[in-house]
């Protein structure tokens, strides 16, 4: 089995933290809304409304997991790495000892690698399977202590005590802290990014998705991943949480296998996220 490549225990981001310019933008508004209503007579009602729209539309970009508003998200691979014509194969969820092993196997057969978003308790549940993910040279990242469905509700403190408690675990069980972070369902509000900022992590979306978690079909679920598929696309599926197919098989590992030949049709490469976005 091949060994992945050491990952840089130096954070990808420096440097202070600042707001994105929504965000900025949005202080700005309230203040004015502030100042309309205690200056402008009658003004209270435009103040209150324009507020209730700005709060309407920062509710808006925490729900688009793909939006940058409030705070930078990777949602494809770098130019440089689509030059080199990656891709990068995500997938969440796991690890699950009745479907990961598959999908290690089908990975191996193409020799193409993926990123895990896994849930650290199932990491922590299952260790010797989590080892083997980073032994046979996939990239296992931080998609959260317990994938809790209240996720996006956190404050500063909900979002560091999870994502951190995340990191140590995953740490501790393969030897590697990650560099990536990916929110349940991609779902957050804006005192994520800062949080991410101070833990050394960035926050990487996709570029498509193949609703697997509720979509049976194997060739929905593949056209959705493949229509329009480019070097530099980040492609999501699940190994926990996975629908299954009319036969009972969850339906990645039916997806998985016209993935990898479309991928080795048209010539393209699937890394993990650390090395296509020069981390490792």
């Amino acid at each position: 089995m091949g060994q992945s490549s050491p990952m840089s225990s130096s954070p990808p981001v420096a440097g202070p933290w600042r707001w994105p310019v929504f965000m900025r933008a949005s202080a700005g508004w309230h203040l004015l809304a502030l100042a309309a209503a205690l200056f402008v007579p009658g003004a209270w009602p435009w103040a209150l409304a324009a507020v209730a729209l700005n709060h309407a539309l920062i509710t808006a970009a925490g729900l688009t997991p793909r939006s940058r508003l409030l705070g930078a998200n990777i949602t494809r691979l770098p130019e440089a790495a689509a030059a080199r014509r990656e891709v990068a194969i995500t997938i969440d969820d796991g690890p699950d000892p009745a479907v990961t092993p598959q999908v290690l196997d089908l990975l191996d057969t193409y020799g193409q690698r993926a990123t895990f978003f896994c849930i650290a308790e199932r990491v922590q549940a299952y260790p010797a399977l989590a080892r083997e993910i980073v032994a046979r040279g996939h990239s296992i990242q931080n998609h959260t202590a317990r994938h809790r469905h209240d996720f996006s509700l956190l404050g500063p403190r909900g979002f560091r005590a999870e994502i951190e408690r995340a990191q140590q675990m995953l740490q501790a069980v393969t030897g590697e802290r990650p560099v990536c972070f990916r929110a349940p369902a991609g779902l957050r509000n804006p005192f994520l990014a800062p949080v991410l900022h101070r833990l050394g992590l960035v926050l990487v979306s996709w570029t498509r998705r193949g609703f697997d978690t509720r979509e049976r079909d194997a060739d929905i679920v593949l056209a959705r991943l493949t229509r329009d598929l480019k070097a530099g696309d980040i492609l999501l599926l699940h190994d926990g949480h996975a629908a299954r197919t009319v036969a009972g098989r969850p339906v990645i590992l039916d997806v998985l296998p016209l993935l990898l030949e479309r991928l080795r049709a048209d010539r393209l490469r699937a890394v993990t996220l650390p090395q296509a976005l020069n981390f490792a």
